[in-house]
Order: C-alpha cells, then sequence, then structure tokens
C-alpha cells in the first residue's frame, strides 16, 4: 500500500528522505522548504490533502510554526530537526488537542537508539562508583548549529534518568563534514572506559525517520524511536 508523504525541509535530510522514500512505500506529495513555506504557510489544506504522514527536517525555529498547521489538519508527524526541545511541553500539548500522532527524535539511527540504551545501563552501573567521572563528547560537521546535540543531551538525560548523579562533563566539535560522533566515558583512577557511535553514513537517519513514517500510520500520541523499535523493557 502507497501512502502521501510531506517533506519538510529541503536540504541535505530532506532530499535523502525523498530519494529514499519509495523504497519505504511512500509516494512524496510535496516539498516545502524556506523559499515556499516561512512561518509555516506552505502547510495549507489543499497542499496536505490525502497526506498520510509528513517528515520534518527544516530548522529548529520552524517545527513550533509548522506542527500546530499540521495539527489542523489532521496530519502525522516525524520531526528529526533538533534544538526546538524547550518548546516540547507546548508541542505535545498542541499534538494532543490536534488528535494526531508524532515521533520526535534527537537522532533516527537504529545504532544510535541502540547505544542510548547501552548508555542507561552504563549509568546505572557506574552510578554508585564516585571514583569515576563521566564525560559525553560529539562530533558533527561544521555547518551543524545546534552544540550540544539533541543526541548529546538525550545521552546526558538517559543518563540522569537512571540513576547518574554526579557532573557529567560535555563537549562538542564542530569541524569538516563529520556525520556524527558520540562518545561516554567514565575514567577512574587508574582505567577508563568509553562507548562510541560513529555514523559513516547520513542515509541512517533518513532512513529511520521513513521507519517511523511508516510505523506511525494510524496512531495517535506523542512517541520516540523506542517506541518505534519496541526498546521500552
Amino acid at each position: 500500500m502507497t501512502r502521501r508523504l510531506l517533506i519538510i525541509g529541503y536540504g541535505r535530510m530532506g532530499k535523502l528522505v525523498d530519494q529514499l522514500s519509495g523504497s519505504y512505500g511512500f509516494e512524496v506529495a510535496g516539498r516545502l522548504d524556506i523559499d515556499n513555506n516561512r512561518g509555516g504557510a506552505g502547510i495549507t489544506a489543499d497542499q496536505v490533502r490525502d497526506v498520510d504522514v509528513a517528515i520534518d527536517f527544516s530548522t529548529a525555529d520552524a517545527v513550533p510554526d509548522n506542527l500546530p498547521r499540521l495539527a489542523r489538519q489532521g496530519v502525522n508527524l516525524v520531526v528529526g530537526t533538533t534544538g526546538w526541545q524547550e518548546r516540547e511541553a507546548d508541542m505535545r500539548k498542541v499534538a494532543d488537542e490536534g488528535r494526531i500522532g508524532v515521533v520526535a527524535a534527537a537522532n533516527f539511527s537504529l545504532g544510535v537508539n541502540l547505544f542510548l540504551a547501552l548508555t542507561e545501563r552504563a549509568a546505572e552501573l557506574f552510578a554508585p562508583r564516585e571514583e569515576f567521572g563521566a564525560w559525553v563528547h560529539e562530533i558533527h560537521h561544521a555547518a551543524k548549529i545546534d552544540a550540544p546535540s539533541g543526541t548529546a543531551l538525550a545521552m546526558r538525560a538517559a543518563m540522569e534518568q537512571h540513576g547518574y548523579s554526579s557532573a557529567i562533563d560535555m563537549a562538542s566539535t564542530r569541524a569538516g563534514s563529520a556525520p556524527g560522533t558520540h562518545t561516554v566515558g567514565f575514567d577512574g583512577p587508574v582505567e577508563t572506559i568509553a562507548l562510541t557511535h560513529t555514523t559513516r553514513d547520513r542515509a541512517t537517519f533518513a532512513r529511520g525517520a521513513l521507519e517511523a513514517a511508516r510505523w506511525l500510520h494510524g496512531r495517535r500520541g506523542w512517541f520516540s524511536m523506542r517506541d518505534v523499535l519496541g526498546l521500552h523493557p
């Protein structure tokens, strides 16, 4: 069954979603970017007619414009943009009132989401070990605006939620064309333990977003990639 997809944000990620959409059973119904969707103006009843789901890889400032307009039209949404999380409570309320489904994630990579699960377990193991200090370091391409990355912030939050109460040093590097590398480490008096995830191809994010869009069909509520991948205990 072919479903109709609206792509919001037509930079590198939006174009990858476009290229891969057919292999996930989607027909692209429209492509919106800064030229035709300033302030969410491109999300009209005509534009979203018969659209099953939208994938937003635009900008942090655009998400609070796009999501309410999609909610008013009853269109489910996958949000791949980061940097807007301070507005999440408002957006959750809008999605709930609009009775739409939303998958919002800092990172849509399968490997990263498994990595986050490992990070949670590591936090539980190291929480009682006061002799170990912890850090999170992430590297992304020079054009990435937000720092720390949404994934790095999610890693820190996961550690804190799983009992790690000591300080967690955060560091970011922006250089070259790196798609993304994240490391969580624990350093003790005579030894160091580090877990690292490295992305080799940005297509992993587009594939994850498309998988989430396919999973979201017919669902209502606010979800994460953990829901999509069934990673909850």
